[in-house]
């Protein structure tokens, strides 16, 4: 979905198909035909974004089989579908009935890391559409935050530095210019966006940015204000935003609460769990470990790494944090100039939702993510935009 800035420039609205697990190319045709293109004509629309996400198996394939990649453009064509954005965050297994810590590697620190994302550069140059010369590329903000030393701090710059030069050799070759964005994640090296400051200042490349997630900066009870005007101040640049909200416990001493918050605890992602005490931000990896032992204090609210449907918050006593993602809207598209142009929906948790919220077809899903596309085409239009055909 496009969107014409009161400025005269464009903005991308897409949503993120890593929500259907597909590791290789056959898979990702199908979530064309089964998911991408049921949502689209739900909205009404000749034209959806998708932030595609492209495993390794996937993407090895179009990068060593033009004739398939010339293939995948044109069946985005012909559902009415377009890529400017790739999520280039999870490697491979996004699907697993275990995801947790393996969604973090490889990390910046091993150069497979750098190979897989110089392909799927090299992929999106070609799938970006001809009336577009800009695409972005989320990642990992360099790694989880154990192990990871000096050493692989040094590795991760010298990738992310060599990234740099090639992205300017792609742009010289094919006159489309992809850039990175870290995005920062609760529990990682770069766990906010004042944490990305430093280590993308020293890359000093405009085609190293950051992705802000608005469910991650919630998480970590960051002020949208706060965060945002100090990248601007730093001149970091904001490739890509990625619109989702987070789960909100009030009251998590109570004990209807933390029931409430049993039935997001699963096994398949992590949900790092965060509160705000007067020494600063405590929290732990994952939602279970915040509901037994006392591990966390629950004297003020608790956040957690839940990525909830956007148009759909959870029942009381828990909420979501679709203020701040709101907020946060505002200040990245509702200035006179955007900070960013690329704007993807990502709640990939649809199934590791509580069974009674769960969909139960395809098109119960396709209901649901159009139900977001659609509030978040309304708070758009509300900021000035316009939608464009």
């Amino acid at each position: 979905m496009r969107f014409r800035h009161p400025d005269g420039s464009t903005v991308h609205l897409s949503y993120c198909t890593n929500v259907h697990p597909a590791e290789n190319l056959e898979g990702v045709l199908a979530q064309l035909r089964d998911h991408c293109e049921p949502v689209r004509k739900r909205l009404g629309r000749d034209r959806l974004g998708i932030g595609l996400w492209l495993a390794k198996g996937a993407a090895q394939v179009l990068i060593n089989d033009p004739a398939q990649l010339r293939g995948l453009r044109g069946e985005l064509d012909r559902r009415g579908l377009e890529v400017v954005t790739l999520n280039g965050f999870p490697y491979e297994g996004f699907g697993a009935e275990e995801v947790k810590y393996r969604v973090y590697k490889p990390d910046w620190a091993d150069p497979e890391r750098l190979t897989h994302t110089t392909d799927l550069a090299r992929l999106l140059a070609v799938l970006l559409p001809d009336d577009v010369t800009e695409g972005s590329i989320s990642t990992l903000p360099l790694a989880w935050r154990t192990p990871y030393d000096s050493a692989a701090a040094d590795a991760a710059h010298a990738a992310l530095t060599t990234l740099a030069e090639r992205l300017d050799g792609l742009e010289e070759l094919t006159g489309k210019r992809i850039r990175i964005a870290l995005e920062p994640e609760p529990g990682c090296t770069v766990e906010t966006t004042a944490d990305a400051i430093a280590p993308l200042t020293r890359i000093a490349s405009d085609r190293i940015g950051i992705c802000v997630d608005t469910c991650h900066l919630a998480t970590s009870f960051e002020d949208p204000a706060t965060a945002l005007g100090a990248l601007e101040t730093a001149g970091v640049p904001i490739p890509k935003a990625q619109l989702s909200a987070a789960l909100h416990a009030e009251h998590p001493h109570l004990p209807e609460v933390r029931e409430a918050l049993g039935a997001f605890a699963e096994p398949r992602f992590l949900h790092q769990t965060r509160t705000r005490t007067a020494t600063g931000l405590l929290g732990t990896d994952d939602l279970d470990e915040a509901l037994t032992g006392g591990a966390l204090p629950d004297s003020a609210p608790w956040r957690s790494h839940f990525h909830v449907p956007l148009h759909a918050p959870p029942a009381p006593p828990l909420a979501s944090t679709l203020p701040v993602l709101q907020d946060a809207l505002a200040r990245l598209v509702g200035r006179a100039e955007p900070l960013t142009r690329h704007l993807e929906v990502e709640t990939y948790t649809w199934q590791a939702l509580p069974a009674q919220l769960r969909p139960r077809s395809r098109g119960q899903l396709a209901d649901g993510i159009a139900a977001e596309l659609t509030l978040a085409r309304d708070l758009l239009v509300d900021l000035g935009l316009k939608e464009l055909p």
